[in-house]
């Protein structure tokens, strides 16, 4: 037996809450945070309170302990219509580590995982989007690892950002199930 291989991890998703007002705030502060969405602001006063059909707020904990948030979009029909004009039958994904010292520990390629899993759950899902930032060579192959496909530079308010899109038939999800 091999004493020095990690045991699988273990995240968990659940709903965010207002209860987790002061936990974004924080995390939204945070260096890393804001240097991958440095102008946009969440309204999480608002917006925690809120639970339209088109979108989960989601936050990852491990054994409890909250460590990061993921936001699933229907962008055709998201109300401030953020992705413009856009067909049907597509997500759009937000998703960050809150804490600096959580990054590199494979929370975040789990994470993924598992929102891509929640996506592609709903069998009309074609396609899934993301739009990091365009200086951002990291997350682009993060994205890119999963096999999301670099479809067009984009100015989004004030952040110049790369979508990226994912087609059903490129989703790879041997072993991944969006019950966690």
């Amino acid at each position: 037996m091999n004493y020095n291989v990690p045991p699988p991890m273990r995240i968990n998703l659940r709903p965010a809450t207002f209860a987790d007002l002061d936990l974004l705030r924080h995390w939204d502060e945070q260096p890393h945070v804001v240097e991958s969405d440095p102008n946009d602001d969440w309204g999480w006063e608002t917006e925690l309170d809120r639970t339209p059909e088109w979108r989960e707020q989601l936050i990852a904990e491990i054994d409890g302990r909250p460590i990061g948030f993921i936001q699933i979009i229907d962008p055709a029909r998201e109300d401030s219509h953020y992705w413009g004009d856009v067909p049907a039958n597509l997500r759009a994904i937000d998703i960050w580590i809150g804490e600096e010292s959580d990054l590199g520990k494979g929370y975040g390629t789990e994470m993924m995982q598992l929102a891509l899993a929640r996506c592609f759950a709903d069998p009309q899902v074609i396609a899934v989007l993301v739009d990091p930032l365009a200086g951002n060579t990291r997350v682009h192959r993060f994205y890119e690892r999963f096999g999301f496909q670099f479809v067009e530079s984009r100015r989004f308010g004030d952040d110049d950002c790369f979508v990226y899109r994912m087609n059903r038939v490129d989703w790879h999800h041997e072993g991944v199930t969006a019950a966690h």
